[in-house]
């Protein structure tokens, strides 16, 4: 083995390690405690049972699980409102402003998302800065209720996933080839023809790759609700936490955390296929 090798070797070890001992292995243990039984002085023991899986059907949960592909939904359709027009912009800049603009949409990640929705917290509550300079500027008499509200929860989940969805849109249109789009226009299309038939369809792997890297966390970022919702609003997220760490109910958190993984397991698979069709239609 000569020392090119050697590395290689070492390289997949390393990666295959890693992937067993923080992925794997707590992924297997999270199913099996799934199939446990709920015990007071150790979170789990045998004997085995679909208990779990069956009270997930209640009609209470199903509630849950409607809210967080609500919430879920409505946020990835408000981040690719946003980002689609500020990613096209991004694309098309002198190459002397990209870099700024694209720093300005990573510097956010240099900073714990938790922290950043603390901020929010300071910007949104009662005395805070938003309604201070209403009040000051005389347009409210009275505080105005942004925090604990679907409003600041809004809010939280588009600051923190906007980033998901606007690098994604940025590679594929930053590889657009200009010389379709004028052909189009030579052809006789205007703006809005030109978008649809041209921009949209070619934007498209990007579309759905930042629709499924925002959809996917949205259902498990459990301290937004908890913080800007007030914990009113119960999703997915802070519900396995609460199993965990409230309820002290492990078997019942796992097997929720189990169909939740499921479920986005699927929406990767309808995400590869729509990809795979997409590459084949654009190679004939």
């Amino acid at each position: 083995m000569n020392e090119r090798q050697g590395f290689k070797f070492i390289a997949v070890f390393l990666n295959m390690a890693w992937f067993a001992s923080f992925v794997l292995i707590p992924g297997l243990m999270v199913v099996g405690i799934s199939f446990m039984t709920r015990d007071t002085g150790t979170f789990f023991s045998p004997p085995l049972t679909l208990t779990q899986y069956r009270e997930l059907l209640d009609p209470v949960y199903a509630k849950v699980l409607g809210a967080s592909l609500i919430y879920s939904l409505n946020t990835t359709l408000l981040c690719l409102f946003i980002s689609y027009p500020f990613a096209w912009i991004l694309s098309r800049a002198s190459k002397h402003r990209r870099p700024l603009l694209l720093m300005m949409v990573i510097i956010p990640f240099w900073t714990s998302s938790l922290i950043r929705t603390y901020a929010l917290v300071i910007l949104m509550k009662a005395n805070g800065i938003i309604n201070t300079l209403l009040s000051a500027a005389g347009i409210v008499s009275e505080p105005v209720t942004l925090l604990y509200t679907d409003f600041a929860v809004y809010v939280g989940l588009v600051y923190s996933l906007l980033p998901f969805m606007i690098l994604p849109l940025y590679a594929v249109m930053e590889k657009m080839d200009l010389r379709l789009l004028e052909a189009a226009r030579d052809l006789g299309a205007n703006t809005l023809q030109v978008f649809v038939h041209v921009v949209l369809p070619l934007s498209f792997p990007g579309v759905l790759a930042g629709c499924i890297m925002v959809f996917l966390p949205a259902m498990g970022l459990f301290y937004v609700p908890d913080l800007l919702g007030g914990a009113k609003t119960m999703l997915m997220g802070n519900f396995i936490k609460n199993q965990f760490l409230t309820a002290m109910n492990w078997p019942f958190g796992s097997a929720a955390s189990v169909f939740l993984l499921v479920l986005m397991g699927l929406m990767l698979i309808i995400y590869f296929t729509f990809s795979r069709r997409f590459n084949r239609h654009q190679a004939l």
